[in-house]
């Protein structure tokens, strides 16, 4: 399939219903408050139909022809990506072990004019979602690989329960699986002071339904999401459909580049600027991931 021209901003979203240069207005404030609101109660809100209707198949198709290049490595997990054969206590919940079988298409394999690159691109749609998650910026990652990247999970395959590590994450699902692919998730199950351990043992030994919603996701649909805190996984892929989405990586300072271990663990490979910025990361908070 040929790419599409570089379109603009306009063209991309529907801006009557998102107005990502007029936050000021009514509109804006509208959609901004309700994302502000979602995220506070819920950790997570869904902008549906933000790419418009008549691109559903562009961006389907660009990704589609993209997912070939995704590097894939199934691995023994825990929720919180630490080493499984770690020093823990026994009931502990890190001690469930989960295939993970997802792949990524690294940013440096995806054109520069697809639609998810020239919206990951746009400082003004950096700056609506700076909004929404009430911050004063937010920073492209310096990181080649991991910026922006295709999330592939083919049929028979699952991307397990897991915390992440950036405080907030930016998604948009850009091919529904045939059946299952369902993104499940615990608002809020821990804060950066309690890991709380119990509720994420129930989830992860199959007792948590009381704790877990699951939310529908169409193509095109832009999701804001609070995973440090919400334990959340997509349930396993059914059918001969695979299901792809497009995570949009953005941080609250400049230069941030993932480390060697997990850039490797993702993509199979580093590159200098890794190997480079090896032992620079600052953490946050002292939770286990």
């Amino acid at each position: 399939m040929r790419s599409l021209e570089a379109l603009t901003l306009d063209q991309i979203v529907d801006t009557a219903r998102y107005p990502l240069s007029a936050l000021a207005s009514s509109r804006g404030r509208d959609v901004v408050s309700r994302a502000r609101r979602d995220l506070l109660t819920l950790g997570c809100t869904v902008l549906p139909d933000f790419i418009r209707p008549s691109l559903r198949d562009v961006l389907r198709q660009e990704c589609s022809a993209i997912a070939p290049r995704a590097h894939h490595d199934v691995e023994t997990v825990n929720v919180y990506n630490i080493a499984v054969d770690s020093a823990l206590p026994e009931d502990h919940p890190g001690r469930k072990t989960f295939e993970r079988g997802n792949a990524f298409v690294a940013r440096d394999r995806i054109p520069a004019d697809s639609l998810i690159s020239q919206l990951y691109s746009s400082t003004v749609f950096r700056h609506f979602i700076a909004h929404c998650f009430e911050l004063p910026e937010l920073h492209e990652l310096a990181d080649p690989l991991s910026g922006l990247v295709l999330n592939v999970i083919a049929p028979g395959m699952e991307h397990p329960w897991h915390f992440d590590t950036n405080e907030f994450t930016v998604s948009m699902l850009t091919q529904q699986a045939q059946a299952g692919g369902v993104f499940e998730y615990c608002p809020n199950i821990r804060t950066a002071q309690d890991e709380n351990f119990d509720d994420v043992r129930d989830v992860v030994e199959g007792r948590g339904e009381r704790l877990t919603q699951r939310l529908p996701l169409q193509p095109g649909d832009l999701q804001l999401f609070k995973g440090r805190y919400s334990l959340h996984r997509v349930n396993p892929v059914r059918g001969e459909v695979a299901r792809h989405s497009a995570i949009f990586a953005y941080s609250q300072r400049p230069g941030v580049i993932g480390s060697v271990e997990r850039t490797r663990q993702l993509f199979g490979r580093v590159l200098p600027e890794h190997l480079a910025a090896e032992g620079r990361a600052v953490r946050g908070d002292r939770l286990l991931d």
